[in-house]
């Protein structure tokens, strides 16, 4: 079981994406400028492999590549979360494994959901304790309707809270209700993050600790922005940046998904690249509306980087 972390968990999180070379291959060399582009925006640190990650279609070789990638660039006052979850609560306790060796900071932890009925939360305590007491790093939960099919239950997430190993959850529910109820297990040792950036404002005044957002990665350092106007109470500056960023997260990260992030990234200086099948790049209207939302945010190339 891991010891108490030194550095607090808590402000804004660049959900990397993966980068592949014309063959397809994960290609480091863009992954880790990204990376520095990100931290260099005022970043509080990393995820690897997560859902912008396209987590289901990098396998475990990959993924330790792309640790091994992100340690050397990675300074150790940032964060370095590595997403470890699998459907066997094996694989998820190897993976975690993997991670700690190779030197990340915390593992986020999806739900099993293939057999989502058998998902109640008996099993689902007894997957992520499994996973906890075996750690060597802090496990963060991490709540993802949109693609695991439910959502953890707050009286659950509770009992989870007080395991000495799970420190924290990033909810990317965009429901500000159930955001409401899984702070009531924030406390010195557990943390809660949004993974809404198109409601990063209203999360931290819910009393979120920040937030993990794909749309950090493709405009700078507007979200951090957003943390710091809260955090020294200038709502008005946080309520004025959220307005720029909310319908970028709304439309390209939230209806579009993974295909648009990559091109905004593309189109804002950084390296968003090819996706990895079955996903498909987007089609010239879907390139269009990138396109759009950029301008009208006055984001152009360089602008992220």
């Amino acid at each position: 079981m891991a010891g108490a972390v030194a550095k607090r968990l808590g402000g804004v999180f660049a959900p990397v994406v993966t980068t592949y070379d014309r063959a397809g291959a994960v290609e480091t060399g863009a992954f880790r400028a990204n990376i520095r582009a990100h931290l260099a925006a005022g970043l509080d640190g990393v995820v690897l492999c997560g859902s912008t990650g396209e987590n289901p279609l990098v396998d475990d070789a990959e993924r330790r590549t792309l640790l091994e990638a992100a340690r050397a660039e990675v300074p150790r006052d940032k964060w370095l979360i590595m997403a470890t979850g699998a459907e066997s609560t094996r694989q998820a306790i190897a993976r975690t494994a993997d991670a700690a060796r190779l030197g990340a900071d915390a593992a986020l932890v999806v739900s099993p959901h293939y057999y989502t009925p058998s998902m109640t939360p008996e099993v689902l305590r007894a997957h992520f304790t499994a996973v906890a007491d075996a750690a060597r790093i802090p496990v963060l939960l991490y709540n993802i309707p949109k693609y695991v099919h439910f959502s953890l239950a707050p009286a659950l997430v509770g009992e989870l809270a007080r395991h000495p190993n799970i420190q924290g959850m990033k909810d990317s529910s965009g429901d500000l209700a159930l955001l409401g109820q899984y702070l009531g297990a924030q406390g010195d040792a557990f943390t809660v993050l949004t993974g809404a950036g198109h409601l990063l404002h209203e999360g931290l005044r819910l009393g979120a600790r920040g937030g993990i957002v794909a749309v950090s990665l493709f405009t700078g350092g507007m979200a951090r922005a957003v943390h710091d106007a809260f955090a020294r109470g200038d709502e008005a500056e946080a309520a004025r940046l959220q307005s720029v960023l909310l319908p970028l997260g709304k439309e390209i990260v939230g209806l579009m998904g993974v295909p648009a992030i990559k091109l905004a990234l593309d189109r804002v200086g950084l390296v968003g690249g090819p996706v990895r099948g079955p996903l498909l790049p987007l089609d010239a209207v879907g390139a269009a509306r990138v396109d759009a939302l950029l301008a009208e945010a006055g984001l152009g190339v360089g602008a992220a980087a």
